[in-house]
C-alpha cells in the first residue's frame, strides 16, 4: 500500500527544463516504472536499542491496523452497496410454508439488489424442494393407495410454477447484473488509467501554467465520478494516481500562490477527516465505528488532494494512530464477542440435542403428539432467541438445527399419514350415515323413522376424527338432513294454534310500534326504553313454525336502533342473543339448545386457534421493527380475534345459564 508515510520523493527539485517519466525513490539511484510504483522499506539499523524496536513493533501494528482497513475499502469499491447485504435479515425459511417461500422469494427479487440475497435464495431454494419432495412423495403415496401403476403417475403443482418463475426472473437479473458489472468494471478503469496517463501528460506539456492547472484539476474531478473498478487493480491504480498528482505539484514548477492554496485547502481537510476519525474512539458501536472508518478513508484517498512536503509524514501518522485507535477497539470488540458467540454456540447445541431427544421419542396419541408439537415450537423460539454463533460454524450449526427439526417433523409425518388412512375409513363411515340421513329425511313414517335417526345420530357420535377438509362439510350435510327430518316432526306434533296464530299479529303489529318509538337522547333512558321493548316482545309468545322467521325481522329492527343509540357493537350482539337464547329456550327442544351450546363452543375453539396461529407468526418478526406493517397487521387480526372471542364466551356463559 502506498500511504503518506511511503510516498516516493527526491533528494532534490527538478529543474524546471526536466522532462522525464522516471523518477528517484528516496536517494536510490536505480529508477522506477512510474506505472508501477513499489515503495522499498527502510533498511534497519545493524543495532537497535529497545525503545527502537517497541517503535517498530508500534509501527507495524499500526501498519497493519491501515493494510486491513484499506483492503475492505478495495473490496468495497467494487460494490458502493456492498454494506447493503448484511442489513436483509435471514427469515426462519424452515417454518414457511411452499407458498410463502416463493412469496418472500419474489418479494426479494423485486425490492432488494440481486447481488445482496444469494444466500437468501440458496435457502429458500433449498427449503422448496425439501417441501416439494415431500409433497410428491405424499401423492405418490395417495396414487398408489387408489390403486395407481406408479408408471402413470404424474403430478403438477402451480406453486413449483410459481416457483420456477420466480427463480427464471432471478436467475436473469443475476446474469444481466454480472455481466454489466464486469463491463462497467472494465470500463471504469479504463477511464482511470487514462486520466493516469493525462496526469503524466501534464509535466511534459509546454502552456500556461493556469491552464495546465485547470486542466489538473478537471482530472481530478473526472476521477471522483469516474466509478467502481475491479478490487483486485484498486489499490495499484490508486497509487498510481496518487504517485502522479503528488509529481505535479512536487516536481512541476507550478506557481506557487496556486499550489500554497490548494495545500492549505487539502491540509484543512485532512484535518478534519482526522478529527472526525479521532472522535470515533467514543463511538460505542465499534462496528459502526469502523463502518465510518472506512469512509474516511476514502474520502482521504478519493476526495482531497496531497499537502505541503514537509507535512505529509506528520498529517499520515495522525490519521494511521486514529485508525489503529478504531481497530484495536474492534478487535477487542470481536475478541469479547467471539467468547459471547461460542456460550451462543454451547446454548444451541444443547437445544438441537433436546429437539434430538424428543424426536427419538415413540409417540403413538395424537394428544401426546400435540404436546411434543408445542415442546419443539418452544425449543425452536429458544434456538432463535440464543444469539449469533462463531461465523465458521454457523452453517454447521444452522444445518444440524434444520436436521433435527426435520427429524421431528418426519416421525410425526409418518404418525400422521397412518392417522390419515384410519380418517379415511372414518369418512366413509360418516358418509354412508349421511347418505342414510338424507334419504329419510323426508320420511312420513315417523315412528319407523325416528329411532333410526336417532341411532345414526349416534353412531356418527363414535366414529372418530375425519380430514379436516371434509369435515365440516360432511357435518353440515348431516346435520342439516337430522334437522330438517326432526324440525318436520316437531312441526307435525305442533301444529299452529289459534293463539300461536294471534301471537303473529301481535308481533307483526308490536314491529310498527317499534318503527314509532320516540328516543330522548339519554342513552341510558333510551337503552332501558329498548329492552323494556324486548321484554314485551318475548311476553307475546310464540308464533307458528313456519312463521318463526319474524324472529329474523325484529332482530333487524334492532340492529336499526342500536346504531341509530350508538350503541357499543358487542353490547348489542350479546343482548340480541339474549332473545335469541329465550326463543330457543321457549320452543321446549332442549336439543336445540346443545346444539346451540356446541356451536359456540366450535366458534370459541376456531378462534382461539387463529390467535395462537397469529401469536407464532410473531416469532418470525422478532427482530422486526414494531413499525412494519405487516407487524402491525398481525397485531391488528389478533386483537380482532380477541374482541370476537369475548363475545363469544359471553354468549356460552348465557347458555349455561338456562
Amino acid at each position: 500500500m502506498l500511504d503518506e508515510k511511503q510516498e516516493p520523493t527526491t533528494s532534490e527539485e527538478v529543474n524546471d527544463d526536466q522532462k522525464t517519466e522516471e523518477v528517484k525513490a528516496d536517494t536510490k539511484e536505480n529508477t522506477t516504472d512510474v506505472d508501477e510504483v513499489k515503495v522499498e522499506e527502510p533498511t534497519p539499523e545493524a543495532e537497535q536499542t529497545d525503545d527502537d524496536s517497541k517503535a517498530e513493533e508500534s509501527t507495524n501494528e499500526t501498519q497493519q491496523a491501515v493494510d486491513e482497513l484499506e483492503e475492505n475499502v478495495a473490496e468495497d469499491s467494487e460494490d458502493e452497496s456492498a454494506t447493503k447485504r448484511h442489513e436483509i435479515p435471514m427469515l426462519d425459511y424452515h417454518s414457511m410454508s411452499m407458498e410463502n417461500l416463493v412469496k418472500e422469494f419474489g418479494k426479494l427479487v423485486k425490492n432488494e439488489k440481486i447481488q445482496a440475497i444469494k444466500d437468501h435464495i440458496d435457502q429458500i431454494k433449498t427449503e422448496f424442494n425439501q417441501k416439494y419432495g415431500e409433497l410428491i412423495e405424499q401423492k405418490k403415496e395417495e396414487f398408489l393407495a387408489d390403486g395407481g401403476n406408479i408408471i402413470d403417475f404424474r403430478y403438477t403443482s402451480t406453486v413449483k410454477t410459481d416457483f420456477n418463475t420466480v427463480y427464471g426472473e432471478y436467475k436473469d437479473k443475476r446474469n444481466a447484473y454480472y455481466q454489466n458489472l464486469e463491463q462497467n468494471l472494465k470500463e471504469n478503469l479504463k477511464k482511470r488509467l487514462a486520466i493516469i496517463e493525462e496526469l503524466k501528460g501534464l509535466i511534459n506539456v509546454e502552456e500556461n501554467i493556469n491552464d495546465t492547472y485547470k486542466h489538473f484539476k478537471s482530472l481530478q474531478d473526472q476521477w471522483r465520478y469516474a466509478g467502481p473498478i475491479p478490487r483486485a487493480e484498486y489499490n495499484n491504480v490508486w497509487k498510481t494516481y496518487h504517485h502522479h498528482i503528488e509529481r505535479f505539484y512536487d516536481f512541476l514548477h507550478l506557481n506557487r500562490d496556486l499550489r500554497d492554496l490548494d495545500f492549505k485547502r487539502n491540509l484543512e481537510e485532512k484535518e478534519h477527516i482526522i478529527a472526525q476519525a479521532e472522535a470515533l474512539a467514543d463511538e460505542n458501536d465499534a462496528n459502526t465505528a469502523f463502518r465510518k472508518l472506512q469512509s474516511l478513508h476514502k474520502l482521504w484517498k478519493e476526495e482531497v488532494g496531497p499537502v505541503a512536503k514537509e507535512l505529509r509524514d506528520d498529517i499520515w501518522e495522525r490519521f494511521s494512530k486514529a485508525t489503529k485507535v478504531i481497530h484495536d477497539k474492534r478487535q477487542e470488540y470481536l475478541k469479547n464477542i467471539d467468547a459471547i458467540y461460542e456460550q451462543n454456540l454451547i446454548r444451541k447445541n444443547e437445544i438441537i440435542a433436546k429437539i434430538n431427544e424428543v424426536a427419538s421419542e415413540k409417540v403413538t396419541s395424537h394428544n401426546i403428539w400435540q404436546k411434543k408439537i408445542k415442546e419443539i415450537e418452544s425449543l425452536r423460539e429458544s434456538f432463535f432467541n440464543a444469539g449469533k454463533v462463531p461465523l465458521k460454524v454457523n452453517e454447521k450449526t444452522w444445518a444440524a438445527f434444520k436436521e433435527a427439526v426435520r427429524s421431528f417433523n418426519r416421525n410425526k409425518n409418518a404418525f400422521y399419514k397412518d392417522l390419515k388412512k384410519d380418517q379415511q375409513v372414518n369418512l366413509n363411515k360418516k358418509l354412508d350415515l349421511v347418505k342414510t340421513a338424507q334419504a329419510n329425511k323426508d320420511s312420513e313414517d315417523f315412528d319407523m323413522t325416528t329411532p333410526l335417526m336417532k341411532k345414526i345420530q349416534s353412531e356418527w357420535k363414535r366414529i372418530g376424527h375425519v380430514p379436516r377438509k371434509h369435515s365440516d362439510k360432511i357435518w353440515k350435510e348431516f346435520k342439516d338432513a337430522c334437522n330438517h327430518y326432526f324440525d318436520r316432526l316437531h312441526a307435525s306434533k305442533n301444529k299452529a294454534s289459534e293463539q300461536e296464530v294471534a301471537n303473529l299479529e301481535t308481533k307483526k303489529a308490536f314491529l310498527d310500534k317499534m318503527k314509532a318509538i320516540e328516543f330522548s337522547g339519554n342513552k341510558e333512558e333510551d337503552l332501558a326504553l329498548v329492552k323494556q321493548h324486548i321484554d314485551e316482545w318475548k311476553g307475546i309468545g310464540r308464533v307458528p313454525f313456519n312463521k318463526k322467521n319474524i324472529e329474523d325481522t325484529f332482530n333487524k329492527a334492532l340492529d336499526g336502533i342500536f346504531k341509530k343509540l350508538g350503541l357499543d357493537p358487542t353490547e348489542a350482539e350479546l343482548i340480541k342473543y339474549s332473545n335469541k337464547v329465550s326463543a330457543l329456550s321457549g320452543s321446549n327442544d332442549s336439543r336445540k339448545i346443545e346444539n346451540e351450546r356446541n356451536f359456540v363452543r366450535k366458534k370459541i375453539t376456531d378462534i382461539t386457534g387463529k390467535m395462537h396461529q397469529l401469536e407464532n407468526n410473531l416469532q418470525f418478526f422478532a427482530n422486526s421493527n414494531s413499525d412494519n406493517p405487516l407487524v402491525k397487521d398481525v397485531h391488528k387480526n389478533i386483537e380482532k380475534h380477541r374482541q370476537e372471542l369475548e363475545i363469544w364466551k359471553a354468549k356460552l356463559k348465557h347458555l349455561r345459564e338456562i
